[in-house]
């Protein structure tokens, strides 16, 4: 008896340590503390809400750096577990050719962009969803900076949730994105130092196929898409943009409003 007590005592106070350290994991206070454009969408939170700040140190100008965050989720993959959640497709390691410009209301499986500024930052948002129970909204705001002769990449994941799973919810959602998050920006490094602004991948060419890179769909601004149709929830998330205004349709077609 005395042993589980002490094994369970354990248990808990080692996911306790693991949630300190992952959801901060490369941050600096100031950088926790930090306003980020993401932040303004909570202004009415629930009581059940988390805020994760993450970063990393990347040796390169933030020129080198952002087209791999232009293309992240959008045709090029998550750069994370593949097999979790790219079915186990592997991240393109160049700049895609056929990847437009990010735009608001491109969306993906993590929501909508609803922010975007040019070389330094871009914010996905997920206006409603279920998870473990919960009704839960989510932010993922990715921030570039400028460091010395190269670059800081910072990216806040924040979530509320309401509903009786709400606390618990948050506290699974935390423990997942720690893993899913540090993995994804050491990757992020090490595919921006090892290949810069590379075209072309000599040990996996581009076959013109849009799910080549990535398994989850998503869906531009303009209507055109990438990843699998039907995967995930993109055709929810578009809808949503539609809904906020973020794009319109007009007489031409689809315009994407700044």
């Amino acid at each position: 008896m005395i042993f589980l007590v002490i094994l369970s005592a354990s248990l808990i106070f080692g996911f306790i340590l693991f949630l300190l350290w992952g959801t901060r994991w490369g941050s600096t206070k100031e950088e926790r503390s930090n306003k980020m454009p993401g932040d303004l969408y909570f202004d009415n939170r629930s009581k059940a809400y988390v805020s994760m700040t993450r970063a990393i140190s990347i040796s390169a100008k933030s020129q080198t750096v952002w087209p791999w965050l232009a293309q992240l989720g959008r045709g090029a993959g998550w750069y994370s577990i593949e097999w979790l959640d790219n079915g186990r497709k592997q991240s393109a390691r160049h700049i895609i050719s056929w990847i437009p410009d990010p735009q608001l209301g491109d969306a993906s499986p993590i929501g909508y962009l609803r922010h975007i500024e040019p070389g330094k930052s871009l914010v996905w948002w997920v206006k409603c969803t279920k998870f473990m129970g919960a009704t839960t909204r989510l932010v993922v705001d990715i921030q570039l900076e400028t460091k010395n002769k190269g670059s800081r990449l910072i990216i806040r994941m924040s979530a509320d949730a309401t509903g009786s799973t709400a606390h618990i919810a948050l506290l699974i959602f935390q423990f997942i994105d720690s893993i899913m998050a540090i993995k994804q920006l050491l990757r992020i490094k090490h595919c921006v130092e090892e290949f810069g602004l590379r075209t072309t991948n000599p040990d996996e060419p581009e076959t013109g196929k849009v799910d080549q890179y990535q398994l989850y769909e998503t869906i531009y601004a303009s209507g055109k898409k990438a990843g699998v149709h039907g995967k995930e929830f993109a055709e929810t998330w578009r809808q949503t943009a539609f809904d906020d205004g973020v794009i319109v349709e007009n007489k031409k077609g689809i315009d994407s409003l700044v």
